[in-house]
């Protein structure tokens, strides 16, 4: 830790002085007029007070006669603490209520003091866990905190994921902790903001999202972090509105915001232009993955993707035998396969060729192939979103893992791809004469 933090220092640009003070955040005044960047709670992930009881009655024994009103009470003090623990407040529902309160309080202080000519930066690294309300909706964590923001009257204009959790920190060893933090991007949204209908949000999301995430894609972002950077440009159209009303007048509420942003990000990443035999993969891939399935329904699914499985079977993409087909897995591709002399080139068979090769032989074996492939590597790259996409929502973890490192991996791949001599057509021809 200490390692890490001497480093954090040596760039932090040199100043007159600094001030730390300890204040409640919903009464408190310290950041008026400044640009605030900012890590809440999260929740019910951590309760901090009882967290703190183990170091705190060490410290009260030695330092309360140093820091007498630091150290006044016997433990940590509970009460205003902004976590959403059921044991203080008799049930999930009232702690969650407790939570949302407080969080508004303090957000709508921030939203009252923060300088305008800057975002508000708030970090969010929340494990996602859903409860069962009294009237059958579902509410999680991340939908109560992105509630207290937007109620604060803060807009919010981008959700990007960051890696800041090391995984080789304690809470990380043996557990699901998380990867990244989410930092949503904030400003105060404004007072001339008008109520649009259901329809006319769902217009905005489907005429704005896909630009924002063809521009999240040229950045190479990776596809398990894809999904929430998505929820910010989604989020933006959301909260640019006073209020979103559905077709009864009633406000439609963050969770179904999230809900309509989703579906259009799904139907963004399906309009992603590949061939016939492709289509028919990625829909049996969606319903069967790697195993096996009934002949009759392949052929079936075929005819509406204008393909056959003969053709599919002829592209290598599937093994067809005894009434049952499965779609080959990359480690069963062929090692000799060159796409400069396949005569049915699938943008499929692109990806898991690329998978099989990076796993076996690393960046610069894929960077040989990206190399063979030109201009035609980016739409592999593109449909590796989808196909994450598809296997996360399958539970597939493994699958989605491979087409997450593709994505990863693709700025090395490209670079090295680069430094690689692309085969003109004359050494070609000489290579058939011989």
């Amino acid at each position: 830790m200490v390692d890490w933090t001497w480093k954090a220092l040596a760039t932090v640009p040199a100043c007159a002085g600094g001030i730390a003070g300890q204040s409640d955040a919903q009464n408190q005044s310290v950041s008026s007029g400044k640009l605030v960047s900012t890590d809440p709670p999260y929740y019910d992930n951590i309760g901090y007070a009882d967290l703190s009881d183990f170091f705190y009655v060490w410290l009260r024994r030695a330092l309360k006669p140093v820091f007498p009103d630091l150290f006044a009470t016997l433990a940590v003090p509970k009460a205003e603490e902004l976590v959403a623990t059921p044991y203080r407040h008799g049930s999930k529902e009232k702690a969650e209520t407790f939570f949302l309160d407080g969080m508004t309080q303090a957000m709508h202080r921030l939203a009252e003091q923060a300088h305008p000519a800057f975002p508000v930066t708030i970090y969010y690294a929340f494990k996602q866990a859903e409860s069962d309300g009294a009237d059958g909706t579902t509410n999680t964590g991340w939908d109560t905190f992105l509630a207290a923001v937007i109620e604060a009257g803060f807009a919010i204009s981008g959700t990007w994921p960051m890696r800041t959790e090391l995984s080789n920190r304690m809470i990380g060893s043996g557990t699901n902790a998380l990867a990244s933090s989410i930092v949503l991007v904030c400003r105060q949204r404004s007072t001339t903001a008008h109520t649009a209908t259901r329809r006319e949000f769902v217009a905005a999301l489907k005429a704005e999202l896909p630009k924002a995430l063809a521009h999240l894609q040229a950045g190479n972002i990776a596809p398990v972090d894809l999904a929430q950077a998505a929820i910010g440009p989604g989020m933006a159209v959301y909260t640019r509105y006073a209020r979103v009303l559905d077709a009864e007048g009633k406000p439609i509420t963050v969770r179904a915001a999230l809900a309509l942003i989703n579906q259009t990000l799904d139907e963004a990443l399906a309009e992603q232009e590949v061939d016939a035999d492709s289509r028919w993969a990625l829909t049996w891939f969606e319903q069967t993955g790697f195993a096996e399935g009934d002949y009759g329904v392949a052929e079936q699914l075929s005819k509406s993707k204008n393909t056959a499985v003969a053709g599919l079977v002829e592209a290598g993409i599937l093994v067809s035998k005894a009434g049952k087909v499965r779609l080959l897995k990359p480690a069963e591709l062929p090692a000799d396969w060159d796409p400069t002399t396949d005569t049915r080139l699938t943008v499929w068979e692109m990806v898991h060729h690329l998978i099989r090769v990076l796993e076996a032989g690393g960046e610069g074996a894929a960077a040989a192939i990206v190399t063979k492939l030109g201009s035609r590597a980016e739409t592999a790259r593109e449909l590796c979103y989808r196909l994450y996409t598809l296997c996360e929502r399958k539970k597939r973890a493994n699958e989605a893992m491979a087409y997450n490192g593709l994505v990863q991996s693709w700025p090395e791949i490209t670079r090295l791809a680069r430094e690689t001599p692309t085969p003109t057509k004359r050494t070609d021809d000489m290579f058939d004469s011989e």
